[in-house]
């Protein structure tokens, strides 16, 4: 799953279909949802314990989670992708209902992780930006991932989110 723009001109020729159905099936294969949270990681230049923290913290690890948000967006699936990302998502190809697969959704969630990092660096505030930029939102949630890295013995408790 590719989630670059590129700078080539747009041609929507009669393959782009075809190329969508070969990504879908890759993704969608059993051998690749295994590695989903590696190869997103690994494409994306992000931590997979990171994805795998927020995968936990977002839906206890439910592909198939769906909330209805206050302000009427939805988060959908195991990272919990926030509707309001449709329309730039859309540019490749990617509509609601395809981040109920769950290699897709970790892709996606691995790209908004980069998103954040490129804004704030490689720190816990890009990690809590994933979730919200709003300092205390985002700050709680980063203690919240950090919290889950540490229970799973992956990070010592010290220092980092306050």
């Amino acid at each position: 799953m590719i989630l670059r723009h590129s700078t080539a001109p747009r041609r929507r020729g009669r393959w782009a279909p075809c190329a969508a159905l070969c990504v879908w099936l890759a993704c969608a294969s059993t051998a690749a949802q295994a590695d989903c949270f590696e190869s997103a990681a690994v494409y994306h230049g992000v931590n997979p314990l990171i994805l795998r923290a927020i995968a936990h913290v977002e839906s206890r690890g439910n592909p198939q989670a769906i909330h209805r948000n206050k302000n009427g967006t939805m988060d959908i699936g195991e990272l919990q992708i926030n509707s309001i990302h449709l329309r730039e998502l859309a540019a490749f190809g990617i509509r609601a209902k395809d981040l109920l697969d769950e290699c897709v959704n970790v892709y996606v969630a691995a790209w908004h992780l980069k998103k954040q990092m490129a804004a704030y660096g490689n720190t816990w505030d890009a990690v809590g930006a994933y979730h919200s930029r709003s300092p205390r939102l985002r700050d709680d949630y980063a203690r919240l991932v950090k919290a889950t890295l540490v229970k799973w013995g992956v990070v010592v408790g010290e220092g980092g989110v306050q």
